[in-house]
């Protein structure tokens, strides 16, 4: 499966982007690409006529809900919640991609940022649950135990103590 974050600008200079450890983690599966509003990336365009493309955003699922069967692509949006929210809504491209929400089995851990939806995950944690879904269980535990490394230090200088 190969994943696409599109990532909006100001996220490439904040400490606590984790698209990045998607792209360390997975290597060529996974790409972060900065969206433009003006300049669609040509090659995710063409990917997305050719079809197997599905969108993880919040919402009202397509009719298939959850299934990723017959995904062989997923676009993530990679920025703050109103980020993301502007992304979707100013990238006509993203309204004709299927649309999948996950069902997380556990709550967020991420700790990095203020003001989290309560039912939402960051990127890394979707991009695990995908993962998980779809059989990859080598790859999501690599990139849990990347992920579970890069919030515990904020841990530790706040003095919080306990486990996410």
């Amino acid at each position: 499966m190969k994943f696409t974050l599109l990532t909006h600008s100001k996220e490439f200079a904040k400490r606590s982007n984790t698209g990045r450890l998607v792209v360390d983690v997975l290597g060529s599966a996974a790409e972060q690409v900065r969206w433009d509003r003006a300049r669609p990336p040509a090659g995710l365009l063409e990917e997305i006529e050719a079809g197997g493309v599905a969108l993880i955003y919040p919402g009202p699922a397509d009719e298939a809900g959850g299934d990723l069967t017959g995904i062989g692509h997923v676009i993530l949006i990679d920025g703050t919640w109103h980020e993301a929210r502007k992304i979707h809504q100013r990238s006509p491209y993203l309204q004709k991609v299927r649309r999948v929400c996950l069902k997380p089995v556990e709550k967020s851990v991420y700790n990095l940022r203020k003001n989290q939806k309560e039912s939402g995950l960051c990127t890394a944690e979707c991009v695990i649950e995908i993962l998980r879904s779809t059989g990859n269980s080598e790859d999501a535990e690599r990139l849990q135990e990347r992920f579970l490394a890069f919030i515990r230090p904020l841990e530790t200088v706040r003095g919080d103590g306990g486990d996410p």
